[in-house]
């Protein structure tokens, strides 16, 4: 696994216990109907954040891109 994919990984991991934590928090207090907007807020980023991770963990090594590279102008 290199370097990008585990930063892919971090990413998913941080959003989605981030946000199962916080949506514990708001259960436990009497704030929910100020919580409701953050919540909203706060799923857009984790879900942005998770999409990020995911590319980056599910993408190409890059250096395969670059040996191809190589290769096709060498022909």
């Amino acid at each position: 696994m290199e370097k990008s994919q585990r930063t892919g990984l971090i990413l998913m991991i941080g959003a989605a216990l981030e946000f199962v934590i916080f949506c514990w928090l708001i259960t436990r207090k009497s704030y929910f109907a100020l919580a409701l907007p953050v919540l909203t807020a706060m799923a857009v980023v984790d879900a942005l954040a998770f999409w990020i991770g995911w590319t980056m963990f599910t993408g190409e090594d890059e250096d395969l891109d670059d040996d191809y590279a190589e290769i096709s102008d060498a022909a």
